[in-house]
């Protein structure tokens, strides 16, 4: 089968797996489709990291709502393939807003596809007739998307602009965390200031690495609450860290109890200076600019017909008014659409008024207006 594969020009692969149990994601099922011919791999009777000559090869790999496939496939087979084609990333560029496999087949193809149980156990062997049949269905029409999509886009002139979001995804990383940055994955922990957020930032990356060493989801070494709780307590001997909320002395050792308190005394220590990150508010005289240009950025997906989402984040909002080099507003289409905009309306070289329907309109300011906001 795999040196038919590695021949063909795509195919398309989705993947089962559980990760509710263990730090890392386990593979339970990868479905590949190409031609007429569908094949379901079973990745614990199987070396998986023999699909790498697969991943290595020129063939575009079709795929659907793929970030997570891509984390399991890398971590399962070593490597993720070389290039893919995304339906659902692919489908907002045509108003789609990030659509399930479901409703785009049938929203293209009038096909219901058959529904399954979304607690169904994929490990399990053998599998029902009614896993194989759901499972094969999440690559049966890929391939037809596939070829209905891009039609689409090329003629609206957004082929280049799908391929640069699917090389996004692609190349983004995935993975374990930094366990260094684990805390930023806790919103609560944002609300914390000075030592408390010092605290929890140690404590998080010390429950990070214990959580990777085990292979056990971070909850199950220590609860979110129970880390919130250390941050705001900062125990210094192991009768006040019992005392904190969340914290059940009969799961923890005598190892875990001094290894937390190790952590908890880095946190009292270390600089205080929080990293910036996407969460945190920028600047105060630019969260107004944010808001509008959240309203600026509804109205332009809506005009453009493109998943408001893929347009523009919150996040890349804040990255481009930062000024990071990597915002995804500052390069390729993003820029084109919206970034070079936004820029001429937080310098004041442009403005925004409503139209006689209600919508958003950027006007270029006059001379003697763009001279006022310069003086200020």
């Amino acid at each position: 089968m795999l040196d038919e594969l590695v021949s063909i020009d795509r195919y398309a692969i989705d993947t089962e797996f559980h990760r509710e149990k263990t730090y890392y994601p386990q593979l339970a099922l990868v479905q590949i489709s190409w031609g007429d011919r569908i094949a379901l791999i079973d990745p614990l009777a199987i070396d998986t990291h023999r699909l790498g000559r697969l991943f290595e090869s020129n063939a575009l790999a079709v795929v659907h709502a793929a970030q997570q496939d891509l984390e399991v496939l890398k971590h399962s087979c070593g490597i993720a393939p070389r290039q893919i084609f995304d339906t659902q990333l692919s489908a907002g560029f045509l108003g789609y807003s990030t659509p399930s496999l479901s409703s785009l087949v049938q929203s293209e193809f009038k096909v219901l596809l058959p529904k399954a149980d979304r607690l169904t156990d994929w490990l399990r062997r053998p599998l029902s007739p009614t896993q194989i049949t759901y499972a094969a269905s999440d690559v049966e029409y890929l391939l037809q998307l596939h070829d209905r999509l891009s039609e689409r886009l090329i003629a609206q002139g957004r082929g280049e602009w799908a391929e640069q979001a699917c090389e996004e995804l692609r190349i983004r990383p995935y993975g374990p965390v930094d366990p260094t940055l684990a805390w930023l994955k806790i919103k609560e922990v944002r609300a914390l200031r000075g030592r408390a957020r010092g605290v929890a930032q140690s404590v998080a990356e010390w429950r990070e690495r214990k959580a990777m060493a085990s292979n056990i989801p971070p909850r199950r070494v220590i609860s979110d609450m129970a880390l919130l709780a250390i941050a705001q307590k900062m125990p210094n001997t192991e009768s006040e860290l019992l005392q904190s909320r969340g914290i059940e002395a009969r799961q923890l050792g005598r190892n875990i109890i001094r290894e937390l308190l190790d952590a908890v005394l880095q946190g009292v220590t270390r600089d205080q200076k929080a990293p910036i990150n996407d969460s945190d508010d920028v600047d105060r005289d630019l969260r107004p600019a944010v808001t509008l240009i959240s309203a600026w950025v509804s109205e332009l997906a809506r005009q453009h017909h493109i998943d408001v989402a893929l347009l523009a984040t919150r996040s890349d909002i804040t990255a481009l008014l930062r000024n990071q080099p990597e915002a995804r507003l500052a390069h390729g289409w993003r820029a084109q659409i919206i970034g070079d905009d936004i820029k001429r309306l937080v310098s004041g070289q442009a403005g925004l008024s409503f139209d006689s329907r209600g919508g958003l309109r950027l006007l270029d300011t006059d001379p003697l207006a763009r001279k006022a906001i310069e003086d200020q």
